[in-house]
């Protein structure tokens, strides 16, 4: 191909997201910094570097290992036992009727997911409301798919809730989707019901489909009440909730998510997901069936990340120039660091002094420049996490 031609196709990709400066946890680069001993705070990867699989999962593991099917694939939609296990834990834990046979599919991952669910819903010239600082995934898979993301500023003041008001003056005749991740990613934000409940009726109203990331469910703190929009009045056949046992279950390297979605939408999702996404591991969906069957795994893991989030906060809420609010959810920590420079310049200064990568806020949205999200999930150990934090604490110092 000519390279007039290449740099044709590649233009609409050029600019935003898609520019190789514009995130800073993917690439090999980031491969390297972690072999030249960069403790790497970027990726939503819980326990990152260390070794963290529970007994349990283990254990069956090594039976899984002795199965005849293992080494074969599952069916495309995900393992019937592993769909009505997930089916029950829709129902029981976010309130939403599922049927394993019409409403459960089962993903390779919630990127996967994600851009299965948006490919199958949206045409080129479609808008997507998008409240930010927001998943970056959501902004390129709609540019991917000639659809247009358009942001939607959520602000500090606010706690960054969705303010509906805001979510109308940026409706237009082409909007066809909101998006939202719920807990939020990067900020760690739980919407509250009475925000969903807006948002469900401005939903409604304006004839419009909701595509809710729940990622980072598993972990809510300080008592708040977590709501699953698909849960609402007049929500169940317009939300498609993507879930993950990635960030709740420390299952990043499984691979397992799952769609739910009312029959209708679940077809177009059935049809397509062997040309996209492919059948999910076979091996991934036995484990998960262990994780789903272990009580204690999540209530041991959250306990963790409670004080993770804790221990971060401690360490950098009072640096002058420094503004954090603690984390609701999940392993993320959003840090406001504009008073130092911009976000490039104090993850360039973090890696420099402090040997830690953490992500630069720019990635999440126009208005996630001077802010970092930093994983406070990973690493297994307490005390190790607590000495990182510590090095983030005196280099943000010397700024």
């Amino acid at each position: 191909m000519r390279a007039d031609m290449l740099n044709t196709r590649l233009s609409r990709f050029r600019g935003g997201l898609f520019e190789p400066s514009g995130k800073s946890d993917i690439g090999e680069a980031t491969d390297v910094l972690r072999r030249n001993g960069t403790d790497i705070l970027a990726w939503a990867d819980p326990f990152l570097p260390d070794r963290s699989l529970p007994q349990s999962i283990r254990a069956a593991l090594h039976e899984a290992a002795e199965e005849e099917a293992i080494e074969h694939y599952a069916l495309p939609i995900g393992t019937r036992e592993l769909r009505e296990a997930l089916a029950r834990k829709v129902a029981s834990k976010n309130g939403i009727a599922a049927d394993p046979s019409r409403n459960i599919l089962v993903t390779p991952g919630a990127d996967s997911g994600l851009f299965l669910c948006m490919m199958a819903l949206l045409n080129p010239g479609d808008e997507v409301l998008i409240p930010e600082p927001g998943f970056p995934a959501a902004f390129s898979n709609c540019e991917i798919l000639g659809a247009t993301p358009v942001p939607v500023r959520m602000t500090a003041e606010s706690g960054y809730q969705i303010d509906v008001a805001d979510l109308e003056r940026a409706l237009t005749p082409r909007t066809k989707m909101v998006f939202i991740a719920h807990p939020n990613n990067p900020t760690g934000t739980v919407f509250r019901e009475s925000v969903l409940r807006d948002l469900a009726r401005f939903v409604v109203e304006h004839d419009l489909l909701l595509l809710c990331d729940q990622a980072f469910e598993d972990h809510i703190f300080d008592g708040i009440e977590f709501v699953s929009p698909a849960a609402l009045p007049g929500m169940g056949d317009r939300t498609v909730t993507v879930f993950s046992l990635s960030k709740g279950y420390g299952f990043s390297g499984f691979r397992v998510a799952y769609v739910h979605a009312c029959a209708e939408i679940m077809d177009v999702l059935y049809g397509n997901v062997t040309t996209v996404c492919g059948a999910t591991s076979t091996l991934a969906q036995r484990l998960a069936l262990a994780a789903l069957a272990d009580d204690g795994l999540l209530r041991e893991y959250g306990e963790k990340h409670e004080r993770r989030r804790r221990l971060l906060h401690d360490a950098l809420s009072d640096v002058p120039g420094v503004r954090m609010r603690l984390s609701e959810s999940g392993i993320l920590s959003w840090v406001d660091v504009s008073a130092l420079g911009t976000s490039a310049e104090v993850v360039r200064h973090l890696v420099e002094q402090a040997n830690v990568l953490v992500n630069d806020g720019a990635a999440y949205g126009p208005h996630g420049a001077g802010h970092l999200r930093v994983v406070h999930g990973c690493l297994l150990e307490d005390d190790y996490a607590a000495e990182v934090y510590g090095r983030i604490r005196s280099a943000l110092m010397r700024l």
